[in-house]
């Protein structure tokens, strides 16, 4: 079945975390990506390796180019011209120099959706400085918003600024772009920076804390681990569970379900007891096991979720009813997202070795043979020596 974005075509610049995990997104609802991988990582490629982010590299086929050679930016600017977006992820100036910035790629294909991925934008006194996804969500300010009262701010993984404010964002401005573009008939430039992204995740918590809702301090808010209704206990089996009953029926049935409607318990939303009533709140957990709890909250309308590791996320019966994992190059993978009813798209295939593709994607892009071997002979493209068994390094 056709995926929504079904005929579109895309050219990755290849790059590191959201950049790819952008491109991910793209192939996932159908389209067309073509990623062009570096000659020296091609080179530098061992046959039967598999990449780092191999699951986020689905789905697509790759080139190899020597964008430094003779005639490599022309390679890209053939593809662009019959691309409907391309994706860099080059720090600002970088993708200029190559021969294949903006300016370049639009006079060739005035249609384009050209997305830029960086950290702290195109413009600023940051933006040429190097940084990763936990420099940008510092300076968001949500960084500070999270982790224990007495401890550290805590990373949300790599979450917020690579992929949350950095993937999702370029492939919203992509969507977004590649709308217009049908209307107007012109492309454009989308300027996406993981600090803009993790600063409009924060939405909600900045305009609170702006009308004097959010205290500034870890844990003492109610979606930061400080309201004893929205946090994480220990069970007695050493395990976890969630709990987020904000509303006054949910947090009514969780004190049934805990046994403790009864007790003369602080109201839940007075915050100067909320470490007493937590502290009640941690005893009781700890009296039965987590598979217990599950039990015992399953026929209960209230919010309660046991705190699954990444194992065994992938077999919950929730998830497994609706596929929420799907085998992709020999390992589970979190299925397409979101899901479309009448366009479903297929099962992304296999991330690619670094230039697998590079002949035949260049065929199918428009590159005559003799075009091909002449780019091969002057080391301008490159092929990859390809092993079906390939092994995570």
């Amino acid at each position: 079945m056709p995926g929504p974005l079904e005929g579109v075509k895309v050219v990755e610049i290849g790059s590191i975390g959201p950049g790819p995990w952008c491109a991910m997104m793209l192939s996932d609802m159908g389209a067309d990506v073509l990623r062009v991988d570096r000659a020296g990582h091609v080179r530098e490629h061992l046959p039967g390796e598999r990449s780092y982010e191999f699951a986020t590299l689905r789905g697509r086929r790759s080139v190899g180019v020597d964008l430094k050679r003779p005639g490599g930016a022309e390679v890209v600017l053939r593809l662009a011209e019959q691309a409907d977006a391309l994706i860099e992820g080059s720090r600002p100036g970088v993708a200029e120099r190559l021969g294949i910035g903006p300016e370049k790629c639009l006079a060739r294909n005035p249609r384009l959706v050209y997305g830029r991925m960086t950290g702290w934008g195109q413009d600023g006194p940051l933006a040429h400085l190097p940084g990763h996804d936990l420099n940008y969500l510092a300076l968001s300010g949500l960084l500070h918003a999270i982790g224990p009262a007495d401890g550290r701010p805590t990373p949300p993984l790599n979450l917020v600024g690579d992929y949350g404010g950095g993937g999702m964002l370029l492939a919203f401005g992509i969507a977004a772009g590649l709308i217009e573009a049908a209307r107007s008939g012109r492309g454009q430039v989308v300027d996406a920076a993981m600090l803009d992204g993790s600063c409009l995740l924060g939405t909600l918590i900045h305009g609170l804390r702006q009308v004097g809702e959010w205290q500034d301090r870890r844990e003492s808010n109610r979606l930061d681990g400080g309201a004893p209704f929205y946090g994480t206990y220990e069970t007695a089996d050493g395990r976890w569970v969630a709990i987020a009953a904000n509303e006054p029926r949910f947090y009514a049935e969780l004190l049934d379900a805990l046994e403790l409607a009864g007790e003369n318990l602080p109201d839940q939303f007075d915050e100067r007891r909320w470490p007493q009533l937590r502290a009640r709140f941690a005893e009781t957990f700890l009296t039965r096991t987590r598979a217990q709890w599950v039990e015992t909250f399953r026929a209960r309308d209230t919010c309660f979720s046991p705190v699954l590791t990444l194992d065994e996320a992938r077999t919950h019966e929730h998830g497994v009813a609706r596929s929420s994992f799907v085998p992709v190059d020999g390992v589970l993978q979190p299925a397409p997202a979101p899901r479309f009813g009448r366009t479903p798209g297929a099962v992304a295939g296999p991330a690619a070795v670094p230039g697998e593709h590079t002949e035949e994607a260049l065929r199918d892009w428009g590159f005559s043979p003799a075009e091909i071997a002449g780019l091969a002979a002057a080391e301008t493209v490159v092929q990859a020596e390809v092993r079906k068994e390939r092994a995570i390094r």
